[in-house]
């Protein structure tokens, strides 16, 4: 039978683990979001710029969302996911072009659909990691 300081250290273990994949649930979200953006931004409107604004939050804010490991660097990361935004919004760009010709019309809703189903995901998973017991240590 496990003592308390061998279940702690077990789970200390699994959870530093865990933290190696900082932030891949909103990573999901910022592509979806960047594919949205390539696909309907048109021109210089307040949806744009809405939207442009939204982008650019999640590209930067979830690096300041609570972790239990250590951190990535500030500057590789935010290379990262501005290069996952750009090739993102590449594809929306991609994806617009090819509604009708290749693709039909209603592959239009895609991206804001798979949008919405991530986002309520990882919203899920940040709360859990907020809201979850954790040991004193």
């Amino acid at each position: 039978m496990k003592t308390l300081s061998q279940v702690g250290k077990a789970q200390a273990e699994s959870s530093s683990s865990a933290e190696k994949g900082f932030a891949v649930d909103t990573t999901f979200v910022l592509f979806f979001l960047a594919v949205e953006f390539g696909q309907s931004f048109r021109a210089l409107n307040l949806d744009g710029i809405f939207l442009a604004l939204t982008l650019a939050a999640f590209v930067v804010l979830p690096y300041f969302l609570p972790s239990g490991g250590e951190k990535p660097n500030f500057g590789n990361w935010l290379l990262g996911r501005s290069l996952i935004a750009g090739f993102a919004i590449l594809l929306g760009v991609m994806l617009r072009q090819s509604l009708g010709v290749v693709l039909p019309e209603m592959f239009r809703f895609m991206p804001l659909t798979l949008l919405i189903l991530t986002a309520m995901l990882s919203c899920y998973i940040q709360f859990y990691g907020l809201l979850r017991l954790r040991f004193v240590k």
